[in-house]
C-alpha cells in the first residue's frame, strides 16, 4: 500500500528522522567524528571498497547528523535523487558549478545573480578557462538564442537578488533540455516549500541554508539537491574538494528546518502587509515584491510559486544616499546587516547598478532591501513610518 502524500508542515517535521539515526530519540544526535574505528583489517579493507553513502567511513564522508539533514532536504524536493551539504551557500554554488563545468565551457548567468556568484564567475571560473555570459532574467524562452556550442550550464536565480525579478523557469528549462544544457537554480528565497525546483525540471537546486532553513542567524550552511542522474558528479566533485559541513551546524539546521513552514507563513504574511503599506506611501516610488503586480515577472510568480517569503525591496521617490541613510539609521526594529531569513528584521541599502552587466535600471531614487522577521508587523510599520518622516526631512 503506497504512502499517502504529506503536506509541507508534515514533511519538514518528519523528514530525515530514520530510526537507525535517531535510535529512539526525537532528534538525531550530534555525531562528531574524524576517525572511524573498524573491528579488524578485513573490515577496514571492505570499507574502502564500498560506497560510503550513509555508512560510517571517515568523518569527512559524514555521520548520521549530516545524513539526516541531507535526507530531509531531498525529501522536500519531489523527484530529487540526493543532497550534499556545504559550509556555506557560496561553497554550495561553487560545488554545483564545478560539478558540471570544465575548461572551455561557457556558463550563462542571470544578470541579477547574487554578487558572490558573479565574483566567482568573473574570478575563479575565469581562471579555470570557463567563460560567463550574462542574460536578462526576463528573457524566458528567448534564451535558446543565447545557447552556444560550448554552453554547458545556465545559472538561474528567481527571484533575483536585490530587485526580485521572477524568471520564467519552465521556459528556460525547456530550452536548456533541448540542447543538453544543465540548469542550476539558487532557490534560497523560496525554498523547496514555495518552489519545488526539481519538480520544475531544474537539475541542481542550491540553498543558502544559512537563511530560512536555519532561521536563527547563527549558522553558515549550504546545500545542493540534485535531480536523478546528477548526484554522483556533484558528490564526487564535493568529495574531491574536501567539502564537509560541521555536524553541530547540521544539527542546528535540522532543528531550524522543523519550524521552517510556520516561519515562512509568518514571514510571508508580515512582508505582504508591509509591502502593501509601502506601496501606498507617497515617499515610495515602487515596491519590488514578487507577489505584487509592480514586480517584474509577477505573472510567473502567480503561475509557479506556492507563496512568498519575507525578503523584498522598495524604491524611494527621489532623495540621495544621505536621505536613505537617515531613514535606515534611525530604525529601532530593523538591524543593518547582510544575510536574511532569521527571526529579526533587517534593512539594507542596495545599489543594483553596481552588480549588472547587460540590464539597466532607471529608478526614481535609492533602493532599500527589507528582511521582514517575526516581529509584530504593526511595530515594523510604525518604525518605517518614522523612518519615512526622516527621509522626507533629509530629502527636502
Amino acid at each position: 500500500m503506497s504512502k499517502p502524500p504529506e503536506g509541507d508542515s508534515t514533511r519538514v517535521t518528519s523528514a530525515g528522522r530514520r530510526p537507525e539515526w535517531t535510535q529512539g530519540i526525537v532528534n538525531t544526535p550530534v555525531w562528531r567524528a574524524s576517525t572511524i574505528l573498524y573491528d579488524d583489517v578485513a573490515a577496514l579493507r571492505e570499507g574502502s571498497r564500498t560506497d560510503p553513502h550513509h555508512r560510517l567511513f571517515y568523518g569527512r564522508k559524514g555521520t548520521p547528523t549530516q545524513w539526516s539533514l541531507a535526507d530531509a532536504l531531498t525529501s522536500l524536493e519531489p523527484g530529487a535523487e540526493g543532497t550534499f551539504l556545504y559550509c556555506s551557500g557560496v561553497a554550495a554554488l561553487a560545488a554545483a558549478l564545478l560539478s558540471v563545468l570544465s575548461p572551455g565551457d561557457e556558463l550563462l548567468m542571470a544578470d541579477t545573480a547574487y554578487d558572490p556568484t558573479r565574483s566567482m564567475a568573473n574570478g575563479l571560473l575565469k581562471r579555470f578557462g570557463i567563460s560567463t555570459r550574462y542574460y536578462d532574467p526576463l528573457i524566458g524562452a528567448d534564451i535558446a538564442g543565447m545557447i552556444a556550442e560550448n554552453t554547458a550550464a545556465i545559472l538561474l536565480e528567481s527571484p533575483g537578488s536585490l530587485t526580485f525579478e521572477v524568471q520564467d523557469v519552465p521556459a528556460i528549462v525547456a530550452a536548456a533540455k533541448a540542447r543538453g544544457v544543465v540548469t542550476i537554480l539558487d532557490n534560497t528565497w523560496a525554498t523547496p516549500l514555495l518552489f519545488p525546483a526539481i519538480a520544475h525540471g531544474i537539475d541542481l537546486s542550491v540553498l543558502a541554508c544559512t537563511k530560512y532553513v536555519v532561521g536563527h542567524s547563527d549558522v553558515m550552511l549550504g546545500s545542493v539537491t540534485a535531480a536523478p542522474g546528477r548526484f554522483k558528479a556533484l558528490r564526487d566533485t564535493s568529495f574531491a574538494l574536501g567539502q564537509v559541513a560541521s555536524p553541530d551546524d547540521c544539527w542546528l539546521a535540522s532543528r531550524g528546518l522543523r519550524t521552517m513552514a510556520v516561519r515562512l507563513a509568518q514571514h510571508q504574511a508580515s512582508a505582504l502587509e508591509i509591502a502593501r503599506w509601502l506601496a501606498a506611501r507617497p515617499e515610495v516610488s515602487r515596491v519590488l515584491h514578487p507577489a505584487l503586480p509592480s514586480c517584474p515577472g509577477h505573472a510567473h510568480f502567480v503561475r509557479d510559486f506556492k507563496g512568498a517569503s519575507g525578503l523584498f525591496s522598495f524604491v524611494l521617490d527621489g532623495g540621495d544616499e544621505a536621505a536613505r541613510a537617515a531613514l535606515i539609521d534611525g530604525l529601532d526594529h530593523f538591524g543593518i546587516g547582510y544575510s536574511w531569513g532569521g527571526f529579526e528584521s533587517l534593512a539594507l541599502p542596495v545599489d543594483p547598478r553596481r552588480h549588472r552587466t547587460v540590464t539597466t535600471r532607471d529608478d526614481a531614487g535609492p533602493l532599500i532591501r527589507l528582511q521582514i522577521g517575526l516581529e509584530d508587523p504593526g511595530d515594523l510599520i510604525a518604525d518605517l513610518d518614522r523612518g519615512l518622516a526622516r527621509f522626507r526631512t533629509a530629502r527636502g
